[in-house]
């Protein structure tokens, strides 16, 4: 059952990795970043490493997604703003 768990998140994270590279919508580039990034979490809480799993967690998943996003956002509006002067 252990074996299962490490092999999907494995294949979460792969799956998450090439998505971010393939992709062409930067969000979604963010948001598979975000998803390998708790799944790497997840392995850390399976291997009885619970201060690593929650610093990439908070860290990885959620404050770099966060920025990510954000900045995106940010700078999507100033394209606007710039098109309509």
């Amino acid at each position: 059952m252990r074996l299962t768990g490490y092999i999907l998140l494995v294949c979460i994270i792969v799956v998450s990795a090439v998505l971010a590279l393939r992709v062409r919508n930067p969000i979604r580039a963010a948001v598979a970043l975000g998803t390998g990034s708790a799944a790497l979490a997840m392995i850390y809480f399976l291997l009885d490493a619970p201060y690593a799993g929650g610093f990439e967690l908070s860290v990885g998943a959620g404050l770099l997604s966060v920025l990510f996003i954000v900045a995106i956002s940010l700078t999507r509006s100033m394209e606007v703003d710039a098109d309509e002067t």
